[in-house]
């Protein structure tokens, strides 16, 4: 192909991209709706409000979009955009990609959910349950059996060590098996509720 044959393959590529960032930035009231909602749950999980709002357009959007885009969509600051994407990216959940005639990064969620909440789940426990996990032995291992009240303590911290190692190993189970064996599970745990009630 010639240089300039591929120079005007990447306009019409870049021009139908521009058409649909342009599509992203004029969000429709359901767009809207969901993204101001992920932002809000994001809130209560612990994470910051623009960060899931950047997930939540980029989940709802067909392309990659630079981070101008998502900054003018979102109204929020570029910087602010950039510090997002990183978090997101650490999660595994948002990656870059190039666009061919255009030197800016672009930016995708990856789209399949069940694989993303594992990955989220991952994140959280490596975050979250494992520390916990290694203050509790900690805590277990230095206790002294001299201080007051220390079996008591002893009950209620092996108690919730305990309850910490269950969760570690099912996650650990639950992380061997294939996504649709887990759809699978669910659904029977479903169905078993509803026979129960």
């Amino acid at each position: 192909m010639s240089e300039s044959l591929l120079d005007r393959a990447a306009e019409r590529s870049l021009d139908s991209d521009c058409t649909e960032i342009k599509d992203m930035a004029e969000l429709t009231g359901v767009q809207k709706q969901y993204i101001l909602h992920w932002g809000e749950m994001g809130t209560r999980w612990g994470i910051n409000r623009t960060v899931a709002q950047i997930h939540a357009l980029l989940y709802l959007s067909p392309k990659a979009l630079p981070a101008e885009e998502i900054a003018e969509t979102l109204s929020v600051a570029r910087s602010n955009v950039s510090t997002s994407i990183r978090e997101l990216e650490t999660w595994g959940i948002v990656r870059a990609v190039h666009v061919l005639g255009d030197r800016r990064e672009h930016y995708e969620s990856m789209k399949d959910v069940w694989e993303m909440f594992r990955l989220v789940i991952e994140q959280r426990k490596r975050r979250e349950i494992d520390p916990t996990r290694e203050m509790l032995r900690r805590c277990l291992a230095d206790l002294d059996p001299k201080e007051a009240g220390a079996d008591y303590t002893r009950e209620r911290l092996g108690a919730m060590a305990g309850f910490f190692e269950a969760v570690t190993e099912l996650h650990d189970q639950m992380k061997q098996l294939p996504t649709g064996t887990v759809r699978k599970l669910l659904r029977m745990g479903v169905k078993m509720r509803k026979k129960a009630g």
